[in-house]
C-alpha cells in the first residue's frame, strides 16, 4: 500500500516548452516534477521522459530532462505505443560506464528483478498523462499518478482525468505523499535531503 524505492520507475510525461506556457498551474506542475526527479535520482530509481511531437511541441524542460536517463519521442499521445513499455521492463542498468563494471557485477545487475511501479506525472493530464496511464495499467504495471505535478489547459480536463484514472486502479498521490513513502523513515540517510525538497 506504500511506495518503495526499490520497486519503482519514475516517468515525466510531455512537459514542453510549447506547452507548459498554456497550462493551468503549469509552473507549480514543472517544480513538483523537478522534486520528484530529483528525489528519484537520489534514491537511484530509474527516471523517463516523454516529448510529444517534439519538432512542434519542443524539448522537456532543460532541468527535467537532464534528469532523465532517456527522453522518448513520441507521435502517439500514449507513450506505450511507441515504446515506453520496453524501456520500463527492460533490465536496470547501473548509472555512470556499467564496462568499468567486473564482469560478474555486470551480470548480476542484468539479472535483477523487473520493477512494477510506476510512479507517473505530466501534461496534459487529460490526453497524454492519461492514455500512458491507463496503457501502463493494461500492461499490469501499478500505477502512480501525482495529482499536483500534473495538469492540462483547463482545470476541469486536468480533475476529469484523474477521476477516470482513480476509477481504472491508479493510486492518486501528491508529491509530498511520494517523497515521504520512498523515503519511509526520518533516520533514512537521505532523509534532510529529502526534506529540503519540500520546504
Amino acid at each position: 500500500m506504500l511506495l518503495s524505492a526499490e520497486d519503482t520507475q519514475l516517468v515525466l510525461v510531455d512537459y514542453q516548452a510549447k506547452l507548459m506556457p498554456v497550462i493551468h498551474q503549469g509552473e507549480q506542475a514543472l517544480a513538483n516534477a523537478i522534486r520528484l526527479a530529483k528525489i528519484s535520482k537520489m534514491l537511484d530509481l530509474p527516471i523517463f521522459g516523454t516529448e510529444q511531437n517534439p519538432e512542434k511541441l519542443g524539448s522537456n524542460d532543460a532541468t527535467l530532462k537532464a534528469y532523465c536517463q532517456k527522453t522518448l519521442s513520441k507521435m502517439h499521445f500514449g507513450a506505450c505505443d511507441d515504446g515506453l513499455v520496453e524501456l520500463l521492463r527492460a533490465p536496470a542498468k547501473p548509472m555512470g560506464n556499467a564496462r568499468s563494471l567486473p564482469k560478474h557485477i555486470q551480470r548480476k545487475q542484468e539479472g535483477q528483478e523487473e520493477r512494477n511501479t510506476v510512479l507517473i506525472a505530466g501534461c496534459e493530464a487529460h490526453v497524454c498523462l492519461l492514455q500512458t496511464a491507463l496503457g501502463l495499467l493494461e500492461e499490469e504495471f501499478d500505477v502512480w499518478v501525482v495529482t499536483d505535478a500534473c495538469s492540462s489547459r483547463t482545470e476541469a480536463s486536468r480533475d476529469a482525468a484523474f477521476d477516470r484514472l482513480a476509477g481504472n486502479g491508479a493510486e492518486l498521490v501528491t508529491t509530498e505523499m511520494a517523497i515521504f513513502e520512498l523515503i519511509r523513515s526520518c533516520e533514512h540517510p537521505d532523509f534532510k535531503s529529502a526534506l529540503e525538497l519540500v520546504k
